[in-house]
């Protein structure tokens, strides 16, 4: 069986950079077993209505500005996996979650940088899953149960977003120092995270600077379903963890 992932995209730019972050992200995939598929969950694919993609061959989807042309020249040829796109639909179903198939989207920078990262190949099927910000804690968890047992089918699960994540607050400088609201916030959810502390985590609007954190849940919302695809009474492991350019948090948590 599989464990499931939250790992932070942070920047685009980690699809053309040579740090430790990336080299962690490298090694991370070559010490797992070779997955049957991978389902991610995206912060950069929103739809009120649970999506799950149903295509057999996936566009590339270049959803930022600003960054050097390189970036936009990636094309990770990334296919589809339908009979597990049917299986993830049929879990949703029966656990109460509206679903529907979308054979139009794309791959966002979302899932393509870490993917082109970890598997650049792109040898391994994959179904892409969107997230809702709007939704509430108790949906987000439901989503990562229902995906829970497609660990035991070696169906590599990843929730990418990023656990403090505040545009309007990030330093440039490649030095800054921690911003005490983001270490303060990111301090807290990482102590919930680690006791499955699902009373906690589904009141995080009062964690602690939250506000601050997370004035937008579309690159929580990955992290709260992944969270919920922990087996019952297993200990979370946060297996990398760094806040750049003052607020900017690269998490990898490991949930078996």
């Amino acid at each position: 069986m599989l464990p499931s992932f939250f790992i932070s995209h942070g920047s685009p730019m980690i699809a053309l950079e040579d740090t430790e972050y990336t080299h962690y992200l490298r090694d991370l995939a070559k010490s797992l077993p070779i997955p049957k598929a991978i389902v991610i969950l995206s912060a950069h694919y929103e739809s009120p209505v649970q999506s799950v993609s149903d295509t057999e061959n996936f566009s590339m989807i270049y959803d930022f500005y600003g960054f050097p042309p390189e970036l936009s020249k990636i094309v990770y040829p990334a296919k589809g996996d339908k009979a597990v796109a049917q299986e993830v639909l049929a879990g949703f179903r029966n656990h109460g979650i509206a679903a529907v198939m979308d054979a139009k989207r794309g791959i966002d920078h979302g899932v393509w940088t870490i993917l082109y990262i970890m598997y650049p190949q792109a040898d391994i099927p994959l179904v892409v899953l969107s997230i809702d910000p709007f939704a509430t804690p108790k949906q987000w968890f439901a989503i990562g149960k229902s995906l829970r047992e497609l660990k035991q089918e070696d169906v590599l699960i990843i929730g990418s977003g990023v656990t403090v994540h505040n545009l309007q607050m990030i330093d440039w400088n490649q030095d800054a120092p921690i911003m005490p609201w983001a270490k303060e916030f990111h301090t807290w959810i990482n102590d919930k995270i680690i006791k499955l502390d699902y009373a906690s985590l589904s009141d995080w609007h009062n964690g602690p600077s939250a506000h601050l954190a997370i004035p937008r849940a579309d690159h929580f919302a990955p992290l709260m379903s992944l969270i919920a695809t922990a087996s019952d009474h297993s200990t979370p492991a946060l297996t990398y963890s760094d806040i750049q350019m003052g607020s900017l948090s690269y998490d990898v948590w490991r949930f078996d």
